[in-house]
């Protein structure tokens, strides 16, 4: 990949700001044959559904709000939930009101854990659009800031701490796979450049990012599949798509079917529970929409485990 010097003096600035709010997740080596994979070079699974709030998120949050003063309304997010629990965690910490909208499919455990944070929860509407649209007007109601799911500078610098932190600790990844829902974390992973060459992963029944690669422009997506409360955007973010359009990044597809037995495989061989669409980046695998090539030393980001149990 190319890199890009303002980028990575962004993400290089976000790493120091949020250093000792998140965790340095670990990575985790294995046998694919373990997870019932063709024997080969050891899989890699960052497991940053380890960090804090339950998902990758909680970088971007903890940067946009330590970059700029936060208003004395203090800030609101719409989100399908992780997103929500990653800034309800960064007000609490950081003694800011905060208030989430969430769509009426955000599950029961999603919703529980952004109350529990401390944040005001409403919700906004049937889909995250119309919640996102909710959280707009109380945000220009109120004078809180909108801190974006995935659409922001400062919230993709702060994913984009990643980058350099599986760098330290994967040497010499070839590939690396990434769930994609609105592009945040993998627009934020690209913009850091390096050797690891990015595979976008996502459900069937949300291919925000497939969709926009092949029209050559953002486009409206369906949302729907088991994924959807948090891969379920409509359009790939502006921000997200123009990092992956950049550096040539292949979006692959899934079926619901192989993100359940991702899922499955994880906690039957590693006991990591995690949600659906933390295991979307591992159902590439598992039902081959991502072969990787001879010689190929494969990492899956596992990046969310906002859920109460496998069903």
């Amino acid at each position: 990949m190319n890199v890009n010097h303002s980028d990575r003096t962004a993400i290089t600035a976000a790493a120091a700001r949020i250093a000792g709010h998140v965790r340095e997740t670990p990575v985790f080596a294995l046998p694919p044959e373990a997870l019932g994979l063709p024997a080969g070079a050891p899989l890699l699974l960052k497991l940053e559904h380890l960090q804090v709030s339950g998902s990758f998120k909680a970088r971007g949050a903890f940067n946009s709000l330590l970059a700029a003063p936060v208003p004395g309304a203090g800030v609101i997010a719409a989100s399908g939930g992780n997103h929500g629990a990653a800034v309800a965690a960064a007000a609490r910490t950081l003694g800011v009101p905060a208030e989430i909208f969430v769509p009426e499919i955000t599950g029961a455990a999603k919703r529980a854990r952004i109350a529990a944070l401390g944040a005001r929860l409403v919700i906004g509407g049937a889909t995250y659009d119309e919640a996102r649209q909710a959280s707009e007007a109380r945000a220009a109601e109120t004078g809180a800031r909108l801190i974006h799911a995935y659409d922001q500078p400062a919230v993709l610098a702060g994913q984009g701490t990643l980058a350099p932190e599986i760098e330290r600790q994967a040497p010499g990844l070839t590939h690396l796979l990434v769930a994609v829902g609105g592009g945040g974390l993998i627009g934020g992973i690209a913009g850091w450049g390096g050797a690891t060459r990015l595979v976008a992963v996502e459900p069937e029944g949300c291919p925000a990012l497939h969709l926009a690669l092949a029209a050559g422009r953002p486009v409206a997506a369906p949302v729907g599949g088991v994924a959807a409360d948090s891969l379920g955007a409509r359009q790939i973010g502006a921000l997200g798509f123009a990092a992956a359009q950049a550096q040539g990044i292949e979006s692959v597809l899934v079926p619901d079917a192989a993100i359940t037995e991702a899922r499955r495989r994880l906690w039957d061989a590693c006991r990591l529970a995690v949600e659906p669409g933390g295991a979307t980046a591992l159902a590439a695998l598992v039902c081959g929409a991502f072969q990787p090539p001879a010689g190929a030393r494969v990492g899956v980001l596992v990046c969310g485990a906002n859920t109460d149990a496998l069903v």
